[in-house]
């Protein structure tokens, strides 16, 4: 996970809170988050990298929509990630 973005980061985060959301409803949520406006060319080539990455699997739920789901090794980096910032940070 060291490699990513903290964008990346963010976006695998809130897939693995969802239960497998489409692309918008990971637009919306980074959208609260953020508290400004999120464009499709930033969010799309950076689910795109997940997948490629193989933290995040991409189904099609229709012709026009698909949804994002994290995979076992998604959830053990972000696991091994908290874990890590867990040594610097007391929560």
């Amino acid at each position: 996970m060291y490699d990513l973005t903290g964008f990346q980061r963010d976006l695998l985060y809130a897939i693995a809170g969802k239960e497998e959301p489409h692309g918008l409803a990971i637009k919306d949520e980074l959208e609260e988050y953020y508290e400004t406006e999120i464009h499709h060319g930033r969010l799309y080539p950076n689910l795109d990298t997940l997948v490629d990455k193989g933290l995040v699997e991409k189904g099609q739920i229709d012709r026009r929509t698909n949804y994002y789901k994290i995979t076992r090794r998604g959830k053990r980096e972000i696991d091994a990630r908290r874990e890590w910032e867990e040594q610097y940070v007391d929560v």
